[in-house]
């Protein structure tokens, strides 16, 4: 149990690391920093400068290796060595987009960000390799954790076609939502091989209010990257340095999604009420108060002060940080109302 747990945290740890990857891709515009899947410009480890996609005589390429030649993206069809004069036999046009352009920031950015989610999903799979020994005992920990693997699977597909979209705003909506679906599932694996469970008090409601406050998270979520997609069309417009000028004429979604928040922190704050009035244990409602509080915070910064560096992201993985805090404590409540149900048998 203990070592199944301690590859739990690591698989959870590291996925929150790929989240935070992808806060800083989105933050950097490095999302189309690798435009190819699952290389990087036909490269294991991409390129640091521009010259290794450049095309240059008695030059030995591999099968797969790109060239920026006349704004496309040119593959190479085989291995050869390159003569005096361009030969387009040899390539072909890369006809997922036309995106060609190369930044060396931004491709490392984004290949960091690959990187974390090739080790969460080498993390996972090791985890669903372990969880074979609960197979007699507990099949729901042995499907679970491998219904992870097909997730971390799903999830980079996901990626693939991000980046084949040139960051089509829903597809990376859905990528963000997937990333935690698999958040709550590693959490859910955490707490069932848990043998400390503290059994909390039961109170009828109390399950219904908090599965209706990770509801509220999860929509308030999808309302960001809304607006965040609407930043990113500001940002090609008004141009990256020009941050006074991204949301001053927003649209609706940044006004729902701004009132929608004074709804969250009422509704956590009647929750935190109950649970401290009624003595019912809960602890993490603490931290769900103080995520909450920072996450308005930032929300605050930015709009104000118009996106201090760093604001975006922490925004972000504040979010899913507190999504899955929450996720946690409706377990902890779905256990006490079970245990309560089985006392009564």
């Amino acid at each position: 149990m203990k070592t199944f747990r301690k590859l739990a945290k690591i698989s959870i740890v590291l996925v929150y690391l790929v989240i935070i990857a992808g806060a800083i891709v989105r933050m950097t515009g490095s999302g189309m920093g690798c435009p190819d899947w699952p290389k990087c410009f036909g490269y294991y480890i991409p390129p640091t400068d521009v010259e290794t996609l450049e095309w240059k005589p008695e030059r030995t390429f591999k099968k797969g290796q790109v060239i920026i030649l006349n704004e496309t993206l040119q593959v190479a069809k085989t291995d050869f060595v390159t003569a005096s004069l361009f030969n387009p036999n040899n390539w072909e046009v890369y006809t997922k987009h036309n995106y060609s352009t190369f930044n060396v920031w931004h491709t490392w950015i984004e290949y960091v960000n690959r990187l974390f989610g090739a080790l969460a999903g080498l993390a996972t799979f090791i985890l669903a390799i372990y969880s074979l020994k609960f197979w007699s005992k507990k099949k729901r920990i042995t499907l679970i954790s491998w219904l992870v693997v097909f997730g971390m699977g799903f999830q980079a597909w996901l990626g693939a076609t991000v980046v084949y979209s040139v960051l089509e705003p829903v597809k990376i909506t859905i990528h963000m939502i997937m990333a935690l679906v698999i958040v709550a599932l590693i959490l859910y694996l955490i707490f069932e091989v848990h043998e400390s469970n503290k059994l909390h008090k039961h109170q009828k409601p109390i399950t219904r209010i908090l599965i209706s406050s990770l509801i509220l998270t999860l929509i308030q979520i999808v309302l960001g990257t809304q607006v965040r997609q609407f930043v990113d069309e500001q940002i090609d417009i008004v141009g990256e340095n020009a941050k006074e000028l991204w949301l001053l004429k927003p649209t609706i979604q940044f006004y729902i999604h701004r009132s929608f928040s004074v709804l969250v922190v009422v509704f956590n704050g009647y929750l935190f009420y109950i649970i401290r009035k009624s003595s019912l244990g809960f602890e993490k409602i603490n931290w769900v108060i103080g995520l909450i509080l920072i996450e308005v915070l930032t929300g605050i910064i930015m709009y104000y002060l118009d996106f201090p560096f760093g604001s975006q992201p922490l925004h972000l993985v504040l979010a899913s940080i507190l999504f899955g805090v929450q996720f946690y404590l409706v377990l902890e409540a779905l256990k006490a109302s079970k245990s309560h149900k089985t006392l009564y048998l």
